[in-house]
């Protein structure tokens, strides 16, 4: 799935085929798109070849791989790109996204200094007797009768 194509989505849509809201989508391009010009600011050479995908594109990739448990070698059959270069964006955006700190999740640490009362969930895991065939004194299936197909 390319940008272009979820760009005419309503907002129920994008989200239920990325996985998050248009707003935040945007703000996660927003923080790749400085980290990208950060890290070309520091390359002397400014030339080179132009990427094949767009920073909506990579983070689309990046979704489709964590969400949909797709293999990166579809991914990059769906996008037009070697495997090795989806590989190398998937890290490149997971790694960016989390040092940027704006998607982070409190740490546990943080957990336990909420002076709030907890959350308890009661999970039912009582053992349910499962019916199983029954074993023959001989060990095997037994002979079908004559006369039957």
């Amino acid at each position: 799935m390319k940008y272009e194509s979820t760009k005419e989505y309503p907002c129920g849509k994008f989200r239920r085929m990325c996985g998050m809201k248009r707003k935040t989508f945007e703000k996660a391009v927003e923080i790749l798109n400085a980290k990208y010009a950060a890290e070309r600011a520091k390359n002397v050479r400014k030339s080179g070849r132009k990427p094949k995908l767009s920073m909506e594109d990579k983070l689309l990739a990046t979704l489709e791989y964590l969400r949909e448990y797709r293999t990166m070698a579809h991914i990059a059959a769906s996008y037009g790109i070697a495997e090795s270069n989806i590989h190398a964006t998937i890290r490149w955006v997971e790694n960016a996204l989390v040092r940027d700190g704006t998607f982070s999740l409190p740490g546990k640490k943080a957990l336990l200094k909420d002076p709030g009362g907890y959350d308890v969930a009661l999970v039912d895991a009582t053992e349910t007797p499962i019916e199983r065939p029954k074993k023959n004194s001989g060990g095997s299936i037994p002979a079908r009768k004559s006369g039957t197909p």
